[in-house]
């Protein structure tokens, strides 16, 4: 079993159903990645177009079979849920790298927009050689 970092790029979603009816939606996102879990900021008034530039980190291993990202809508008494999107981690494993991509967003079995999300995958014994070549080694 290989152990390593998952480094997820959120990039923005696009053509999301809009849940507001008055105001843009104010979309997140929560990423899952099988117990760890870890929000983006919310794109205040972006609607259905938001874009995030953010990066998370995950500690996982090669079982780890899919990222999961559930898209929400911010409300001052309850968030929606807009839609979620599956990621399959296999391809991950073996490539190391996949540049961001699209991924459709459903709910209910339905087409809901799409979201862009980049993956990098770092396993445990190249993460100090990674930091050595990327940073000057390891940062304390």
């Amino acid at each position: 079993m290989v152990r390593g970092t998952l480094e997820v790029l959120l990039v923005g979603a696009k053509g999301l159903e809009d849940s507001d009816f008055l105001n843009n939606m104010d979309p997140y996102a929560i990423l899952i990645c099988r117990t760890q879990e870890q929000r983006s900021s919310t794109a205040t008034g972006k609607g259905s177009e938001p874009e995030w530039n953010e990066t998370f980190v995950f500690n996982v291993s090669d079982d780890v079979p899919e990222l999961a990202i559930k898209l929400m809508d911010s409300d001052t008494f309850s968030d929606d849920f807009v839609g979620e999107a599956k990621i399959s981690l296999e391809p991950l494993f073996s490539e190391g790298r996949i540049p961001p991509t699209i991924y459709n967003v459903v709910k209910d079995e339905e087409y809901r927009g799409e979201i862009k999300v980049g993956l990098t995958f770092i396993p445990e014994e190249n993460n100090h050689r990674f930091a050595e070549e990327n940073y000057g080694g390891w940062r304390e």
